[in-house]
């Protein structure tokens, strides 16, 4: 009897133990979000007075994570004005969000990321150098106002969705219609993945049509190389039927030393029946980066761009890229 009183106590002890354990809350914790990216480059030929230092851009924000899943962020976006008659500096509020992740289903709201190429941004991985193919060429904006769900359903598939304004985060509201976005990620094996993304952007006017994206991209990623490609469509850009572009980038790095890896890439963009001639283009980079510390790298590259426009010359530019960022 001794003995079962004495296992029954023992029993109880673990018991209470664990269910302190359960009920212990988590301590919320926080961090700071600071990136910045800047660069020196030279212009060959042509662009022979492009020169100078620039500082592209810097994000700064913090984000709080606290107990239940809930996680709250917010990043201010600085960045330079595209008229040329403008030379200060924009501040824009790029995220204001909260996030829920409970098991594999996460909830997005507020001026959050969106989810048309934040995939193939990650994966190309040289942000700072250079933005993935649809930001590059305005096939999308990358955070906006509205709404994101994820699910992971295995660990080869999970599947997100998104409403949103369609007005970007650079603008208030002005249209009444929304921009929905459905993705599908694939990984068949270990490090290689295939994104498959489709969107639709309300028109407010009767008169205009909706613009159409879809996507498509797959790659491959391990220790020593990345290799990706993407195809992507817009139709009726700006709203205008038979608008349409396509193009597709491929891209591919190598580690060569702990603190180095080399870098290509290669873009095509065009339009149905050149609409968009003048700024139909194929553009190539290549270069190294360098990792120097936990907070910094630079990436010196060159790069070439071609013009499809009759008479259009080709240009070509040497860069040194920058970034830090905790």
């Amino acid at each position: 009897m001794k003995k079962i009183a004495i296992l029954a106590g023992l029993l109880t002890c673990i018991g209470i133990n664990a269910q302190a354990q359960d009920t212990k809350t988590v301590e919320p914790k926080g961090k700071a979000i600071v990136q910045v990216f800047g660069n020196f480059h030279a212009g060959f030929g042509e662009q022979n007075d492009d020169m100078g230092f620039e500082l592209d851009r810097s994000y700064l924000g913090y984000e709080y994570k606290l107990e239940e899943g809930l996680t709250v962020k917010g990043v201010m976006d600085i960045g330079q004005s595209k008229s040329v008659d403008d030379y200060h500096r924009i501040a824009y509020i790029k995220n204001a969000m909260v996030s829920w992740k409970k098991g594999n289903f996460t909830l997005n709201g507020g001026l959050i990321s969106t989810t048309q190429f934040n995939f193939q941004e990650k994966f190309w991985g040289y942000r700072y150098i250079m933005k993935s193919f649809q930001d590059q060429y305005k096939f999308g904006s990358s955070a906006d106002l509205g709404i994101s769900v994820a699910y992971k359903f295995t660990n080869w598939i999970s599947a997100d969705a998104i409403i949103v304004n369609g007005e970007g985060y650079k603008k208030i509201q002005k249209n009444d219609g929304l921009n929905y976005g459905l993705g599908v990620t694939l990984t068949p094996v270990k490090g290689f993945q295939i994104r498959l993304y489709g969107g639709l952007n309300e028109s407010a006017d009767d008169d205009k049509k909706n613009t159409v994206n879809l996507a498509t991209f797959v790659g491959y990623k391990n220790d020593h190389f990345t290799i990706g490609a993407e195809y992507n469509m817009m139709q009726n850009a700006s709203f205008t039927e038979d608008n349409d572009q396509s193009g597709y980038s491929i891209f591919g790095s190598v580690k060569v030393a702990k603190y180095a890896e080399l870098y290509a890439r290669f873009d095509d963009l065009y339009s149905k029946n050149d609409w968009n001639i003048k700024k139909d283009e194929q553009a190539a980079i290549l270069g190294a980066q360098f990792k120097l510390g936990k907070y910094v790298k630079i990436a010196p590259n060159l790069r070439m761009t071609m013009p499809k426009a009759d008479g259009a010359k080709n240009a070509y530019s040497a860069y040194i890229n920058c970034y830090f960022g905790f």
